[in-house]
């Protein structure tokens, strides 16, 4: 592993790990100690996803896991993962899990009772 891909490893971990904090890439960038241009075009390099992408889909990813395992309310876990409004959220999880957060919830629910 080269010293790039060090880096940009221990930056996922370190995102991974404040994933409930509102982070922009600017952050992340000022973390690393790169401009945020070049940490995009690094992360794009090694990981074949853009770093917002990355950021945004782990946040989608715990705020589903969060949906079923909590009985947190909709708009508490999109606050809770740095979205300004339940809407937005709501357009983000259904883009990437093909619907609404409540259903998720609903459907995975009770997918586990079975």
């Amino acid at each position: 592993m080269d010293r790039q891909e060090l880096i940009i490893h221990e930056l996922i971990a370190w995102i991974d790990s404040n994933i409930r904090q509102p982070l922009k890439i600017e952050d992340v960038a000022q973390r690393a100690g790169y401009s945020k241009w070049h940490l995009q075009r690094m992360f794009q390099r090694i990981m074949r996803i853009s770093l917002g992408n990355y950021i945004r889909d782990k946040k989608l990813a715990s705020a589903a896991q969060d949906l079923i395992a909590s009985g947190e309310s909709v708009i508490d876990i999109s606050t809770k993962y740095g979205y300004d409004s339940q809407q937005s959220f709501s357009r983000s999880f259904s883009r990437k899990y093909h619907v609404p957060p409540a259903t998720w919830r609903r459907l995975n629910s009770q997918q586990s009772h079975f």
